[in-house]
């Protein structure tokens, strides 16, 4: 088998009715794929799509490309591989239909051998469009990677090789190969598949091989039990992985085809009374949403920046990320391989009921079998993996046909794959949107001011009413876990009502994690927490923001962030990967991190009245290095898991305050900003636990550009990501003296991307220039071919800084 990345050479333009293109139209732009046709279009107010798509429009794109195609292939199978296109992809070689996928995050094939002339240059094009059809940002066009796949007649097809371990201990693992075989000729042939597996150092440990007939266009299954003495499992702590590679043979030796998968070994158990366990161990998931845009790229899935994304987020101590809301990328699965981060993996947002006016609730009825099979078919080695999750907030699941629909996918997932565990995002409010008059009548008679409690303490008061609790009974039967949005209310009333229910906190509140993490290290069925969100994103803009409610012309908008918001801001990492302070404030509450944290809040925003939405954090940076008169009132926070903190400046003590889980890990100080070393102190029983330095910068500001890695490859996954900072000599970074900085790039690659982690902002992610927000920002290049390759910031009145990398 050849597979060939299929990312260069193609054009993008909108898509033109016929009189549109015989009048001209708009002139396509090359591109390189993985690429988001929709991050460079002009953004604004007046957006159809509105806020849940960032102020972006939407429309309808055509991609095009010409490629070779050997007159020696007519004795081959050729097919192309896209792992997404979003969405209602519509494919067409040398001008006739080969395909259609509406989903925008299932992977498919197209079979091009009917429709390819050898010998000659062919003509692809591929259609895709979004309008109104999801309540995030979802870009638009074939945003992940295409290849370009040529194999033998008989061949073993993509995702033909599935690897199971049913059997491990700590001496001898069995690991259970099945390999497909597609014979597309008219007569039946004999071959033979044999398979080797090495160990995570490249040493084969074993081997094994079998006969296979193959009849015309009937797939056959080779299938082999290898015994792999004394496994090296893989786990979160030391994620080990085995290769296994799949050989078919002729009967005269002659290789036809081969397949590669990486796997691992690993065993899976759950109950209620030791919750999940890996390899007999129990963990507690210490989980993040996350959604599949890559801030600065877009939706761009390219392979470094998906491997970015789980590194930081595994740094920052999560162990397990959940899907939101749809499948995640192949290469983010393998990071999550790689890393050791787990993965509740979901197949939709929507079932029946749209939730958006174009929303794929108009393909599912008809498509969920073929997204099912795609979504297993990707993920079915990855030892990541260990939950399915079948939707996020159906909107019908208390109804008796919701419920079946929900029995349905989750059988189809279980016959696809009986290894992994099936889950669902269930939300009784929005599962019983009718019926909220009856269940806030119900709440009112139990507590008459629960109905004047915030948003947050409401939803999680009706998610524990009988109502809801008898709504969605089946629903919740039917899966091995048990997923609660903003349901943690239930948490401990479920394991009376239903002693065998396993629950998961699918989707909660960031700044509940210290009271939401003490429920699931003292409930066994309680296995685990997934914030909203580990990464910020783009779209559903400013739901986590913070409003100074004093601002001339403020308005009450509820969660929705008026234009010119573009991110959600909601995140513990911001779109570049900078750690927020509640990322820290989490590290210490997961009992991550011993040393204390300093947090600042604004000291210009100091005393302002603030509106803030369940997703908020507060407005506050770690940095001592503000525009603001000495004396000035501020308020400092640290985050602690001693007992209690003693703040000093310059030496001298500003108070001693109590921390630990009896006051949320935090201590609150009212002093005043004065410039020097801000130190706060823990202490346990008196005993010094750690302590936390900041800084006043001092002297000239200087750019900085700082790669995070020097050396990169040249190939299409690939990109350097340079970190740009304004700071003094000793890399102090000031808060608030942004300013507009400028980047160019030498050698063989381009600017991919250019940004900050600030929510509110009309400046595009293409570049050249951008404001720093807090000092910061990151640039994103990627090579286009191998050589040094210079990235140089400069910026008006200080000197430019400069930093190469070298892609091979």
């Amino acid at each position: 088998m050849i597979r060939l990345p299929f990312a260069d050479g193609w054009t993008v333009g909108p898509k033109l009715g016929a009189f549109e293109a015989l009048a001209g139209g708009a002139a396509p732009q090359p591109v390189t794929l993985p690429h988001d046709a929709v991050r460079d279009l002009d953004r604004s107010a007046d957006s159809v799509q509105g806020v849940h798509a960032g102020y972006y429009p939407g429309g309808v794109f055509e991609y095009a490309k010409t490629f070779d195609v050997p007159a020696d292939w007519r004795e081959k199978t050729v097919r192309l591989e896209f792992e997404g296109v979003y969405r209602d992809a519509v494919v067409f070689l040398n001008g006739e239909f080969a395909a259609h996928r509406p989903s925008g995050y299932a992977g498919f094939t197209v079979d091009a051998d009917a429709y390819l002339r050898f010998g000659e240059p062919n003509r692809i094009t591929v259609e895709a469009r979004s309008h109104k059809d999801s309540r995030w940002y979802s870009g638009a066009g074939i945003y992940r990677p295409v290849h370009l796949v040529v194999s033998d007649p008989v061949h073993i097809p993509l995702d033909g090789v599935v690897v199971t371990t049913p059997d491990v201990d700590d001496g001898l693992a069995v690991v259970e190969v099945a390999t497909t075989v597609l014979n597309t000729t008219r007569h039946t042939r004999e071959t033979r598949v044999s398979w080797t597996i090495e160990d995570p150092d490249g040493l084969a440990v074993a081997t094994a091989t079998a006969p296979v007939t193959a009849l015309p266009s009937e797939p056959a299954t080779a299938r082999v039990r290898i015994a792999v003495v004394d496994p090296r499992r893989w786990s979160t702590e030391t994620p080990s992985l085995y290769t296994l590679r799949a050989v078919l043979t002729a009967p005269d030796g002659a290789e036809l085809d081969a397949a590669t998968t990486s796997f691992g070994i690993r065993t899976l158990q759950l109950d209620p009374l030791r919750g999940l366990r890996i390899n007999g161990e129990t963990v507690k998931l210490r989980g993040a949403c996350v959604h599949h845009d890559n801030g600065p790229l877009g939706t761009a899935t390219i392979g470094d920046a998906e491997d970015r994304r789980i590194r930081l987020l595994k740094a920052a101590g999560f162990n397990a990320i959940r899907s939101a809301h749809n499948p995640v990328s192949r290469a983010m699965l393998d990071a999550c391989d790689r890393h050791g981060v787990l993965v509740m993996d979901e197949l939709t947002d929507v079932w029946t009921e749209s939730k958006t006016a174009f929303d794929y609730s108009l393909a599912f009825p008809d498509w969920w079998q073929a997204d099912a099979a795609a979504l297993v078919a990707k993920d079915v080695n990855h030892p990541s993996v260990i939950m399915y999750s079948i939707g996020n907030e159906i909107l019908e699941l208390g109804t008796p046909i919701g419920s079946a629909w929900g029995r349905r996918l989750a059988e189809e997932l279980r016959r696809l794959d009986p290894t992994r565990f099936v889950t669902n995002g269930i939300n009784g409010i929005i599962a019983n949107l009718d019926r909220m008059a009856e269940a806030q009548t119900e709440l009112s008679d139990k507590d008459p001011n629960t109905m004047m409690a915030g948003m947050g303490e409401q939803m999680a008061l009706m998610n524990a009413s009988e109502l809801v609790s008898r709504s969605i009974e089946e629903s919740a039967s039917v899966l091995d876990v048990v997923g609660f949005n903003y349901g943690d209310s239930r948490y401990e009333p479920d394991a009376e009502a239903y002693p065998h229910r396993v629950i998961v906190g699918s989707e909660t509140f960031p700044e509940r994690i210290d009271a939401l993490w003490a429920l699931v290290e003292r409930l066994p069925h309680v296995i685990g927490d997934f914030t909203w969100t580990g990464w910020d994103y783009l779209g559903e803009a400013g739901i986590g923001r913070v409003d100074y409610t004093d601002e001339e012309g403020y308005t009450p908008t509820g969660t929705a962030g008026p234009y010119p918001y573009l991110l959600a801001e909601s995140g513990d990492i911001d779109i570049t990967g900078h750690r927020r302070t509640i990322s820290y404030w989490r590290e210490i509450v997961f009992g991550l991190r011993a040393e204390p944290y300093l947090a600042v809040h604004r000291p210009q925003h100091h005393g302002r009245p603030t509106a803030r939405t369940p997703w908020s954090w507060d407005d506050s940076v770690s940095s001592w290095t503000w525009d603001a008169a000495p004396g000035a009132p501020v308020t400092v926070d640290v985050f602690a898991s001693a007992d209690e903190v003693e703040l000093l400046l310059d030496g001298v003590s500003l108070g001693i305050a109590p921390a630990g889980p009896g006051n949320r890990f935090r201590a609150r100080f009212e002093t005043e900003y004065r410039p020097g070393e801000l130190v706060a102190v823990g202490r346990t029983a008196g005993v010094e636990t750690g302590r936390h330095a900041l800084r006043t910068a001092s002297g000239r500001l200087s750019l900085a550009a700082r790669a995070e890695e020097a050396a990169i490859s040249a190939d299409s996954d690939a990109l350097g990501f340079v970190a740009l900072t304004l700071e003094d000599a000793d890399g102090t970074v000031p808060c608030d003296a942004d300013r507009v900085v400028s980047v160019s790039v030498e050698g063989p690659a381009v600017l991919a991307g250019l940004g900050t982690g600030r929510a509110r902002t009309e400046e595009p992610f293409a570049g050249p220039s951008v404001t720093t927000y807090d000092g910061r920002a990151l640039a994103i290049v990627r090579p286009t071919g191998p050589g040094e390759i210079t990235l140089t910031v400069s910026a008006e009145g200080v000197p430019p800084a400069s930093v190469t990398l070298t892609a091979s």
